[in-house]
């Protein structure tokens, strides 16, 4: 039975007593871990990234359109409220 209750010490902490690694051993094992993550990366494929790239421009433009027409239409309830 474990001890919920009990502080844990990561991998990645040094035991008690332990030197800490110096800022150059630090600066390679950070590179290495950025290095080792986008390796897990899935880039897409050339068919699959102009796809999404129409798919966000069509939806770009249509929120521009959507924000255009609400602005003139405000801009128009205002014009009539409070006069020209």
């Amino acid at each position: 039975m474990t001890d919920l209750g009990a502080p844990t010490r990561s991998s990645s902490q040094p035991a008690k007593g332990a030197s800490k690694p110096g800022p150059i051993a630090r600066l390679r094992l950070f590179i290495k871990q950025i290095l080792d993550e986008l390796r897990k990366v899935v880039r897409p494929t050339k068919s699959e990234l102009i796809n999404y790239t129409i798919v966000v421009i069509v939806f770009v433009s249509v929120m521009m359109a959507l924000t255009a027409g609400l602005d003139f239409g405000f801009t128009r309830l205002v014009d009539l409220v409070f006069g020209n």
